[in-house]
């Protein structure tokens, strides 16, 4: 997979470059007037997105970072303390705008059918539009979540989550919709992994297959196969519950 794909390293890459043309003219001008902290950490933190995203852990340097934003290093070094700590505070970021997305779901406002459908679309959703994402997990894996661990904010983050899924499917277990004994984090888990394996892996399973599954025609398919598995899984045995999106496919047959 290309780790320069998506639209996320694209926006942090935009501004991260912006910046980056900028920075000398910054720096000289910022001479005679006051530095804004919270402007310069946001800058010193988008630029680190981009460069986190493209490179990895290993790859990054700080002294791009610091080009990028135009901060010089000494600020960086105020601001997030080393290359670790800048690090972390990325993965802090990601992972924050990811539960926002999620929050504006709203999905307990919702029946429990719909709001699990609007969960697996956006998941699936976001993906395929943050390929750039995927490269951060994966490193952040291969580094066996050593950085995510000393995280303050992503344990915090994913507690909500798990407690909205409860909800959903708790309120689907009482309206007959959905099984009995299905576990919150076992089915985040199943989400996530419908909706992330075909992008993580697009390259070499296209070649295994010879289809291009990064084709819009095969991510619609993906989708429906993904949706309808959980869906029906998820249940009651002789409920009868069938998504949006395949009785709209049935429909159009």
């Amino acid at each position: 997979m290309s780790r320069r794909g998506g639209s996320f390293y694209r926006q942090h890459s935009r501004q991260g470059e912006a910046m980056k043309n900028k920075g000398r003219r910054q720096v000289s001008a910022s001479k005679g007037r006051k530095r804004n902290p919270a402007r310069t950490r946001e800058a010193i933190l988008k630029a680190a997105i981009a460069e986190f995203c493209s490179n990895g852990f290993t790859g990054a340097r700080v002294e791009n970072i610091s080009e990028r934003s135009g901060a010089n290093m000494r600020l960086l070094y105020h601001y997030f303390g080393d290359k670790e700590g800048l690090y972390t505070a990325v993965l802090d970021r990601v992972y924050t705008e990811v539960r926002a997305e999620e929050r504006r779901l709203d999905l307990g406002s919702v029946d429990p059918v719909e709001g699990m459908e609007r969960l697996i679309d956006f998941t699936f959703s976001f993906f395929a539009r943050h390929r750039d994402y995927i490269s951060l997990l994966n490193n952040e894996n291969l580094l066996r979540g050593r950085f995510v661990k000393k995280s303050r904010a992503v344990r915090p983050l994913t507690l909500p989550l798990l407690a909205t899924i409860t909800d959903l499917l708790q309120r689907g277990y009482k309206a007959g919709v959905f099984r009995a004994g299905v576990d919150p984090m076992q089915l985040h888990i199943s989400i996530t992994a419908l909706s992330y394996f075909h992008v993580s892996n697009r390259y070499t399973l296209s070649a295994m297959f010879g289809r291009d599954l990064g084709a819009e025609s095969f991510m619609a398919q993906r989708r429906a196969h993904a949706e309808s598995l959980i869906m029906g899984w998820l249940a009651k045995p002789g409920a009868g519950v069938q998504s949006q999106r395949t009785k709209k496919a049935a429909n159009a047959r």
